[in-house]
């Protein structure tokens, strides 16, 4: 994993729940980077005992956002609410601004849920140039991202019950 700070993922797995409901929405469009992506962050998960996750798979990246709202608005008051979300998709820069709608979108959708949902959605879009890009992070000299949203979601669940 390419990380700045060891310390970054530093999780107190003692604070978790390990029933607590998280939810994975992933692309199907790119399946062979996105299930590399998926496979690092179940990965994760069930390292830390986080074995109630949830899996849903929608066409691209535009659709993730939608399905998160729509997924909270009808589990919120539910026993088995989410705790959080996970993101995770690819985007590879084609010849046509399709690309930037598509990536401006798909993050301004992410920001709009963290700021009006109560639990944390974690950004685990890949927004790549290239294949090559791409490569190197599922599972390349970058890491693999989805194991990084992984963490990044049990840490942002942590902080929750930390206080």
């Amino acid at each position: 994993m390419a990380l700045v700070n060891e310390n970054l993922y530093d999780i107190d797995a003692g604070i978790l729940q390990k029933d607590a409901c998280i939810v994975i929405v992933h692309t199907l469009w790119n399946a062979e980077i996105v299930n590399k992506l998926l496979e690092g962050c179940k990965e994760v998960l069930e390292q830390y005992e986080m074995n109630n996750y949830k899996i849903i798979g929608v066409p691209g990246a535009f659709e993730i956002p939608f399905t998160i709202k729509n997924f909270w608005e009808t589990y919120q008051n539910k026993f088995e609410k989410p705790q959080a979300f996970i993101a995770l998709g690819c985007v590879l820069r084609g010849g046509t601004p399709h690309f930037d709608y598509v990536c401006k979108a798909i993050t301004d959708g992410i920001l709009q849920l963290n700021l009006t949902l109560p639990v944390p959605t974690i950004f685990g879009v890949l927004t790549v140039d290239n294949q090559e890009q791409a490569d190197e992070r599922c599972g390349g000299k970058h890491g693999n991202k989805g194991e990084e949203a992984a963490l990044t979601a049990l840490k942002m669940i942590a902080l929750k019950y930390s206080r």
